[in-house]
C-alpha cells in the first residue's frame, strides 16, 4: 500500500486540495510540507501527537517536514476552538517554549542538513511593515469571506478583537513565506484551520500565479486530538518531568473501550493487517489492546525501557503485587501538614490526582478514593506523617490511577 492510501486508511485524512497531485507528491517523497506548533506551552501534549507521528511517517517515505513554531503568531493568539482571547506571553517565554518543543520533536523526526527543519514565523513576521503588509497581502483577503470562517464564528457573539482577526492573514502569510523560501508546497493542520490553510493556498496563487503549486490537507481527529490532551486532573504532556512515563502509560492505558482500536490505528506504527485483525477483538482481548496502544505509545515518546517499567508496574499493581518503582510520586515536607496532619481533599490536589478541592470533594463523595486498599468516603478525613509509612502511602483513584505519597525525609 503506498503511502497516500495508508493515512487514509489509518483515518488521518479529512479534506484535501488537488488530491492527485498530493498523492503523487506523498507517495514518491516530492513533499516538503510544514505544520505549525503555537508555543503556549513549554512542552507538548498528546494533543499534538497525531500531528509529530504524521510527520515522521511523512519522513520515513522521503518528504521533508517543516516544523513552524509560532513564535510570532503566538505574540497574536489563534482564536480557533476559543471562547474567550488567550494570553499575552513575553518574546522570552515564546523562545523558551520554542527550545523545550525541538527537544521533545527530535524524538519523532530527526533534523539537520537535508532533512527536517524547525523554523520560528518570529523571524519574518515580527520585521514586516504593517502598510507594506497591507499593500501586498491585504488586497488578496475578502472580509466577508473571513467572517464565514468556522475558526472565527465561536468568537463573534461575545466580540472578536481586531488583533485576532488578523491571526489568518498571519498564518496564510506563512505559508507564502515558506513557499517562496524553503519550496514548501503542502501544509497540514486540523479540521479548525482550514480556512487559514486555505487562505494560504488562495495567497499563494493570486500572488504568484495559478500555476504555483500549494496544497492543503487537514488531519481528521487533529482538533479532537487536542482534547486528547486534556484530562479531569489536568494536561498530558510529552515532558516526563510533568507527566511521568508511567502516568502517561495509564493514560493510553485507560483510553474507551471504543477508541482504543481507532488510536492503534491512527497513532502507532503497527501494520495495519495487525490492526485489521485487532477489529475483531472485544470484552477482554480489547484489554490487551489497550496495553499495547499504551506500550507502544510510551516506547515512541520516553523509549523502550520506560515504556518496559511503566507496564511491568501497571501489572504489579493490577495484581497485587504493588511496585512502586515507576509509580508517580508526590513527597510532602512538613510545612504541608497542619499540626501534623493534611486533609484528604488537599492531598488529592498536591498529588495532582484533581485539578480543585471541589472536584475532590465530589471523587470522594462517589466512592472514587482509596488510601491503602480501604476506600474513604469521608470528605474531612485527614491523614498523619505516620500514615505513609516508611515506602509511602498509595493513593488509588477509580480502579485504575496509583499514586504514591512520601514523606520527605
Amino acid at each position: 500500500m503506498k503511502l497516500y492510501d495508508e493515512l487514509v486508511a489509518r483515518g488521518l485524512i479529512a479534506q484535501v486540495t488537488n488530491e492527485e497531485e498530493i498523492r503523487e507528491m506523498i507517495d514518491n517523497g516530492k513533499a516538503t510540507f510544514y505544520i505549525g506548533f503555537d508555543p503556549t506551552a513549554d512542552s507538548l501534549h498528546v494533543g499534538h501527537f497525531m500531528a509529530l507521528c504524521l510527520m515522521k511517517r511523512l519522513q520515513m517515505a522521503g518528504n521533508r517536514p517543516i516544523a513552524l513554531i509560532g513564535g510570532g503568531t503566538g505574540m497574536v493568539g489563534d482564536p480557533s476552538g476559543r471562547s474567550d482571547m488567550r494570553t499575552m506571553m513575553t518574546p522570552e517565554t515564546i523562545q523558551h517554549n520554542c527550545d523545550c518543543f525541538k527537544k521533545q520533536m527530535e524524538r519523532f523526526i530527526e533534523f539537520g542538513e537535508g532533512k527536517a527543519m524547525m523554523v520560528n514565523n518570529a523571524d519574518w513576521l515580527m520585521n514586516l511593515n504593517y502598510v507594506e503588509l497591507l499593500r501586498e497581502v491585504g488586497a488578496c483577503f475578502s472580509v466577508n469571506n473571513m467572517l464565514r470562517a468556522e475558526c472565527y464564528k465561536q468568537r463573534m457573539e461575545k466580540g472578536l478583537s481586531f488583533l485576532e482577526f488578523n491571526y489568518m492573514i498571519m498564518q496564510s502569510y506563512d505559508f507564502y513565506y515558506l513557499f517562496q523560501h524553503y519550496n514548501c508546497n503542502m501544509q497540514f493542520g486540523g479540521n479548525d484551520q482550514w480556512s487559514n490553510m486555505l487562505g494560504g493556498t488562495e495567497l499563494i496563487r493570486r500572488k504568484l500565479g495559478q500555476d504555483a503549486h500549494a496544497m492543503t490537507i487537514t488531519l481528521l481527529l487533529n482538533s479532537e486530538g487536542k482534547k486528547m490532551g486534556k484530562t479531569a486532573a489536568g494536561a498530558v504532556w510529552l515532558d516526563p518531568n510533568k507527566t511521568s512515563p508511567y502516568d502517561f502509560y495509564q493514560y493510553w492505558r485507560n483510553v474507551e473501550d471504543a477508541d482504543v482500536l481507532k488510536c492503534i490505528r491512527m497513532l502507532t506504527f503497527l501494520p495495519l493487517e495487525q490492526i485489521d485483525e485487532m477489529d475483531q477483538w472485544e470484552g477482554s482481548q480489547l484489554n490487551r489492546a489497550k496495553e499495547i496502544l499504551a506500550y507502544e505509545l510510551t516506547a515512541l515518546v520516553h523509549g523502550k525501557e520506560e515504556a518496559e517499567k511503566a507496564q511491568a508496574a501497571a501489572k504489579a499493581l493490577f495484581a497485587g503485587g504493588g511496585d512502586r518503582s515507576s509509580m508517580p510520586t508526590t513527597t510532602l515536607c512538613q510545612d504541608d501538614f497542619c499540626e501534623g496532619k493534611i486533609g484528604l481533599l488537599d492531598l488529592l490536589v498536591k498529588c495532582g490526582l484533581c485539578p480543585s478541592k471541589g472536584e475532590a470533594r465530589r471523587l470522594v463523595q462517589q466512592g472514587g478514593v482509596s488510601v491503602n486498599d480501604a476506600k474513604v468516603t469521608d470528605v474531612n478525613a485527614q491523614f498523619c506523617c505516620q500514615d505513609c509509612g516508611a515506602d509511602g502511602a498509595i493513593i488509588k483513584k477509580g480502579k485504575k490511577v496509583f499514586h504514591c505519597v512520601k514523606i520527605a525525609e
